[in-house]
């Protein structure tokens, strides 16, 4: 058996020793059962463990449907795609989303005027 040294809050090491009198044990005794415990509790793969997670608890879930509202919640009104996404996804932009827009393409337009002019 190894041994290590490991740091703890001295609130953690009197509740410790609390749990070790109580159960009549060492104080190693108690972290080598914390520690069995917790690896008895983590996934042995978390590839395995999260495959198939909604679908093992009854969620059922149109992924076309997910994926086009997730592209949808995270564009944002100085996006190249938003007119294209604001026409698939009406629902779920609103006219905020649209006065943004607005206000983006005529800033764009103005800088635009103004890089042109600077330049002849």
């Amino acid at each position: 058996m190894t041994r290590i040294l490991a740091d703890l809050p001295d609130e953690d090491i009197k509740w410790l020793d609390q749990i070790a009198a109580e159960q009549g044990k060492s104080r190693a005794a108690v972290l080598r059962e914390a520690v069995e415990a917790y690896r008895a509790e983590t996934p042995k793969d978390w590839l395995e463990a999260g495959f198939g997670l909604w679908a093992r608890h009854g969620i059922e879930i149109d992924l076309h449907e997910y994926d086009r509202k997730r592209r949808a919640e995270w564009t944002r009104p100085w996006d190249d795609d938003y007119e294209e996404l604001r026409a698939e996804s009406p629902d779920m932009f609103d006219e905020y989303d649209d006065r943004e827009r607005a206000h983006y393409l005529a800033l764009t337009k103005k800088a635009a005027a103004k890089h042109k002019k600077n330049i002849v």
